[in-house]
């Protein structure tokens, strides 16, 4: 089973509505990896397949944005241990008030001199993953690789534009939208409120 396939299996894709994402571009089809992150079987799956594409270049510490990214960060990091016979940490990032993405908890000096894959869910903008990045090298880690599940727009997220190697499990290309420039918005088809940022939107 590919990786699609096993999303739309437990509902991790949504297609035919209007959906805001999280950074606030609208868009019809909803990737909702809360789906996918509640049942370990398939978190473990997409874990392992991270970790076989990483193995062979000694990663110490997995670090991942919370919230749906840690289950992620600890599958890979136990896939990659057991691969290794040696511990690999997993540890995470979280939120400010303005959107930034900041290690916390001591995790900065747990990737302090370490070598560091940076897993995510999906990517749009690749800007998470950027502030992700960011904060790993502030606190002196070295950024081996990212990846992640499905980027949705692989000509505005890659390695160049992310600055480091960059790899996607799949490729799923959703067109997204500006709020002032969205033709689900003209059609005045509504706003899904129960998944996405869309209730968030509204209330703005």
């Amino acid at each position: 089973m590919n990786v699609i396939d096993m999303m739309k299996r437990v509902g991790a894709i949504v297609t035919d509505g209007h959906f805001v994402g999280t950074n606030g571009r609208h868009m019809a089809t909803y990737i909702n990896k809360d789906r996918l992150i509640s049942h370990p079987k398939y978190s473990s799956q997409i874990g392992r397949l991270f970790a076989n594409k990483y193995k062979n270049k000694k990663i110490e510490v997995v670090v991942a944005p919370s919230v749906a990214g840690i289950p992620l960060s600890q599958w890979t990091a136990y896939h990659l241990s057991k691969v290794s016979k040696k511990e690999v940490l997993s540890i995470y990032t979280e939120k400010t008030s303005n959107n930034n993405q900041i290690l916390k908890r001591g995790y900065d000096f747990l990737v302090k001199k370490k070598r560091v894959l940076i897993v995510e869910d999906v990517t749009t903008t690749g800007s998470s993953v950027k502030k992700v990045i960011a904060s790993v090298k502030m606190a002196g880690g070295k950024v081996v690789g990212v990846i992640v599940i499905i980027n949705r727009d692989p000509k505005l997220v890659s390695s160049k534009s992310v600055g480091v190697p960059f790899s996607a499990l799949e490729v799923l290309r959703v067109a997204s939208y500006e709020a002032k420039n969205c033709p689900l918005c003209k059609r005045s088809i509504p706003i899904n409120t129960s998944l996405g940022h869309g209730k968030k939107f509204l209330e703005k």
